[in-house]
């Protein structure tokens, strides 16, 4: 069994949720479990989980954990950076990767371990969207856990032209008033209506627009 596994995620984000109840079962891996959301508060430990950290983690601190890992939502080393499912959604994509990696200096650049892959209908919302993710997050992570030690010796290497997503603005929500709804879908699904949702400008006023789902 292992000393202690941490799990760092940034405060406000949305993999928060899903945090609280997958805690308990980490107990099966791990003596000790730690969950903090600023990575200046991480402790020497064997495995740490980034998960939703935006935070720049500096070589010293990935030091202090014998395997640091990341869950991100591209095809590594294509779609690296920010917002990664919002962007491939954007994009067309309805099926999106996601993998498991070592957190490395630099940016998204470690040896992936695990993958997996969501496939979407085209109609779910933001909120259904990152659900979904949630729990592929957390069975990777856990998969990782069960699959352990053996599962680090079929690392792949990051192959190929790494690309990458810029940090999404309010603005990246502005809709056309002169295009149709079916036209605009893609953005609508991945406005989230609290922190940046869809608006347009008309006649010299701004107006928001928030889409759920009817139930």
């Amino acid at each position: 069994m292992l000393k202690q596994i941490t799990i760092v995620s940034d405060r406000r984000n949305w993999i928060n949720d899903h945090i609280p109840t997958w805690m308990p079962t980490l107990k099966s891996f791990a003596q000790e479990i730690i969950w903090t959301h600023e990575v200046s508060e991480i402790t020497a430990g064997d495995i740490a989980f980034y998960l939703g950290c935006e935070q720049i983690v500096p070589p010293a601190l990935l030091a202090l954990n014998r395997h640091n890992l990341v869950v991100h939502a591209s095809d590594l080393p294509k779609g690296k950076g920010w917002s990664p499912l919002t962007w491939r959604i954007l994009d067309g994509d309805n099926e999106i990767p996601v993998v498991l990696f070592e957190a490395a200096e630099k940016v998204d650049d470690g040896p992936i371990y695990l993958r997996e892959k969501i496939v979407f209908q085209g109609t779910e919302l933001i909120d259904e969207m990152r659900s979904e993710l949630g729990r592929t997050t957390i069975a990777l992570c856990n998969r990782f856990l069960m699959q352990y030690p053996a599962v680090v010796a079929h690392a792949e290497v990051q192959q190929g032209e790494s690309t990458y997503y810029p940090r999404r603005t309010p603005e990246d929500s502005r809709l056309n008033p002169d295009l149709t709804i079916r036209e605009q879908f893609r953005l609508m699904r991945v406005a989230d209506n609290e922190r940046y949702p869809c608006y347009f400008e008309l006649g010299g006023s701004t107006f928001e627009v928030k889409v759920e789902r009817r139930r």
